[in-house]
């Protein structure tokens, strides 16, 4: 016996039926196909991803030289400095950890909450939330850098990447990850890898081309999460060094033209809602 939505209000032998917040899953339009097919949500993870890679390099720039969405490194850092016995970059760490974890939480309350309720455009939410963080940091840079001011822009700089990550988290069939780029690189190497034995066995079977060129499609979009990821970096050094944390208001901008996108067509609900219950635990981030 398992559970099943009730779209139809019907009763099935063997199964027990529970209220689904969707209402009718026929009145559902959710799209499993590749980015191609869902050029938006595609589009608004090229976007955040370049946001990304600005707030990240911004704040290491121009607060402690500490990560903001690169949680793998700070982790490493922080195990060091431990041992190490630099308590002060301990603190920067664990506050940094502790707003990126709290932040992503936030996010994915938020998420599951538009899902149970059925609120198409809750990305708008979360992205607007964090565009209000991100553009208080760049205000509040203007009038004071100093003592505490640095540690609590670095903490609202984390909470916002935080929910950022739990904003968008899938793309048709593939998962994404908008604030770093570890597991894409694993997926990219993945699908190349797939897309190599397709060809292969495409000599043989002329109709795994169309699979062939599917997952190239797939590994072309993944390619586009790093190069944005790269793209955001660059630009944010080159802006950050020049002005400091005004570049910030650059992100802002972006993160603006995402949530006008959401409000146009609204990112896929079901696709985060799935994603609010983990399905497996990824050990390079």
């Amino acid at each position: 016996m398992w559970d099943e939505p009730c779209g139809d209000g019907r009763p099935r032998p063997s199964r027990r039926c529970v209220a689904s917040p969707f209402g009718n899953a026929s009145n559902l339009s959710v799209s499993l196909t590749a980015p191609e097919r869902n050029p938006t949500k595609a589009a608004v993870a090229l976007l955040l991803t370049f946001t990304a890679g600005l707030v990240d390099i911004a704040g290491f720039i121009k607060l402690y030289q500490v990560f903001t969405a690169h949680m793998t490194g700070v982790t490493v850092h922080l195990g060091h400095n431990i041992v190490e016995g630099q308590w002060h970059n301990v603190l920067l760490g664990g506050a940094v950890l502790l707003s990126f974890v709290g932040g992503s939480v936030a996010g994915r309350s938020i998420i599951e909450l538009g899902a149970r309720r059925a609120i198409r455009r809750i990305a708008t939410i979360t992205l607007s939330l964090e565009a209000v963080l991100i553009a208080l940091v760049a205000a509040i840079s203007l009038t004071s850098m100093q003592g505490e001011v640095r540690l609590w822009l670095l903490a609202m700089l984390a909470f916002s990447m935080g929910l950022q990550t739990a904003t968008l988290t899938r793309v048709g069939p593939l998962t994404v990850h908008t604030t770093f780029v570890t597991g894409m690189l694993n997926k990219l190497a993945q699908l190349l890898s797939h897309a190599l034995f397709h060809h292969f066995d495409s000599q043989r079977d002329p109709s795994q081309v169309k699979e062939r060129n599917r997952v190239l499609r797939q590994a072309g979009f993944i390619f586009s999460i790093w190069m944005l990821y790269f793209t955001g970096a660059a630009v944010g050094s080159v802006l950050t060094l020049a002005i400091g944390l005004r570049s910030l208001f650059i992100a802002v901008a972006v993160l603006v033209i995402a949530i006008i996108a959401d409000q146009v067509h609204p990112l896929s609900l079901q696709e985060e809602k799935n994603e609010a219950e983990p399905q497996e635990i990824k050990l390079a981030a």
